[in-house]
């Protein structure tokens, strides 16, 4: 994701669960037209700049609590940007941001969302946003590849590596998707003992606290250049 993804560096946590191909928002713009449906054969989509697409994209990780369960949680609020080639997917870069303080987790009190967002873990007053940034893309099959690039969190930059693969995409679908569109999911892990995160790691031989290796998983949908139109016509 030269990709640029605005989720970078340290928090950019998440884990397994692939985000439901629907086009909501095309849908919506779509409704009450007699727009025909998606067909195969649209065209492959242009090189250029894409910005994620927030109502398709997800940023998940999973951490194991007092090993009896993997417990999975999200950032809410993200941001990323993107340069990419269809035909040269190894020049992608992406950067992503995440507001910290956008973490999520089901049913949790109050008092452990504190903790998670205080000094002691995340301290989203201090350090607000969880960057990352691709210096790197290898691929490693036709469509999967392996982002190389540096993580930021809790002030702290460490290199990170993404396992992603490119899901594909079009230039745009006349008459309900005036842009191009382009999807990827990416993997990793790291430890968040690297950005100085220790509170709660279990001690050598216990699993009683929070596991210090964060996987995360990333589902990402990303608009990029206007369809071109048919000469006299709009997309």
């Amino acid at each position: 994701m030269t990709m640029e993804l605005r989720p970078n560096s340290r928090g950019i946590g998440a884990a397994g669960i692939v985000v439901v191909f629907g086009l909501c928002a095309v849908l919506a713009r779509a409704a009450g037209t007699t727009a025909p449906a998606p067909t195969p054969g649209l065209a492959e989509p242009p090189a250029g700049l894409y910005e994620v697409d927030k109502a398709h994209s997800s940023v998940l990780m999973r951490v194991s609590h007092l090993g009896f369960s993997t417990y999975t949680t999200r950032f809410t609020r993200f941001d990323s940007e993107l340069t990419f080639d269809p035909k040269n997917p190894s020049a992608s870069q992406v950067v992503a941001t995440i507001e910290a303080a956008s973490i999520a987790m089901d049913n949790w009190p109050q008092g452990c969302i504190d903790i998670l967002q205080g000094s002691k873990m995340l301290d989203t007053a201090k350090f607000p946003q969880i960057v990352f940034k691709s210096e790197q893309v290898r691929m490693t099959g036709t469509k999967s590849m392996e982002i190389s690039g540096t993580l930021t969190l809790l002030g702290v930059a460490r290199p990170v590596v993404l396992s992603a693969t490119y899901n594909g995409g079009y230039s745009g679908m006349p008459g309900m998707d005036p842009h191009a569109r382009v999807g990827f999911s990416a993997h990793g892990s790291f430890k968040r003992s690297d950005f100085g995160m220790v509170f709660g790691i279990p001690a050598p031989g216990s699993t009683v606290g929070v596991s210090d290796l964060i996987d995360f998983a990333i589902e990402a949908e990303f608009n990029g250049p206007a369809l071109a139109a048919p000469e006299g016509k709009s997309p």
